[in-house]
């Protein structure tokens, strides 16, 4: 930062360059875990998978329901 505060380009792209750096050499602590991710992520898509194969009446029922009770339609 110079003059007063304020940012210029030159020091906006060091930052920018500072950051991508870390990234590709692994040392970004806002990185994430992956491995993680994609474990939670195809756990939720299984626990998907599984209530609506056990519910799928149910739910069926209930969407259709909603949305004859806002289209106006009746059965």
């Amino acid at each position: 930062m110079r003059k007063g505060g304020l940012v210029l380009p030159f020091d906006m792209l060091a930052a920018w360059l500072a950051g991508a750096c870390a990234r590709v050499r692994g040392r970004d602590p806002e990185r994430g875990d992956v491995p993680g991710w994609v474990m939670v992520t195809v756990m939720t898509v299984g626990l998907v998978v599984v209530i609506f194969a056990v519910f799928k009446g149910k739910i069926t029922d209930a969407v259709s329901s909603a949305i004859d009770s806002v289209t106006g339609k009746t059965k």
